[in-house]
């Protein structure tokens, strides 16, 4: 038997552990089978610079916004990792 699945609900809003985004929260719509739909409720703080960055793609433009985007989730990366999830807000 594997790790218990995170306690992930409906309402809910998560801050994404991850230092490429970090300030980025996002809140749970609803929930399918294993994973999460969710939109972005909040951007993250430190935006990339207007360019290309090698191995990652192309940069958002200046002024880019993810906020209401809407994103899917597995819940296992609900976890208070360095690239999973911790809870900021209950439902």
């Amino acid at each position: 038997m594997g790790t218990p699945l995170p306690d992930v609900r409906q309402g809910q809003v998560w801050a994404d552990n991850d230092s490429r985004a970090a300030g980025r929260r996002i809140r749970v719509d609803s929930l399918d089978g294993d994973h999460a739909n969710c939109t972005v409720v909040q951007d993250r703080t430190d935006p990339e610079p207007p360019h290309s960055r090698p191995g990652r793609g192309v940069a958002r433009p200046p002024g880019h916004s993810n906020v209401g985007r809407p994103t899917r989730i597995a819940i296992e990366r609900f976890r208070p990792t360095s690239s999973g999830y911790r809870p900021v807000t209950d439902a």
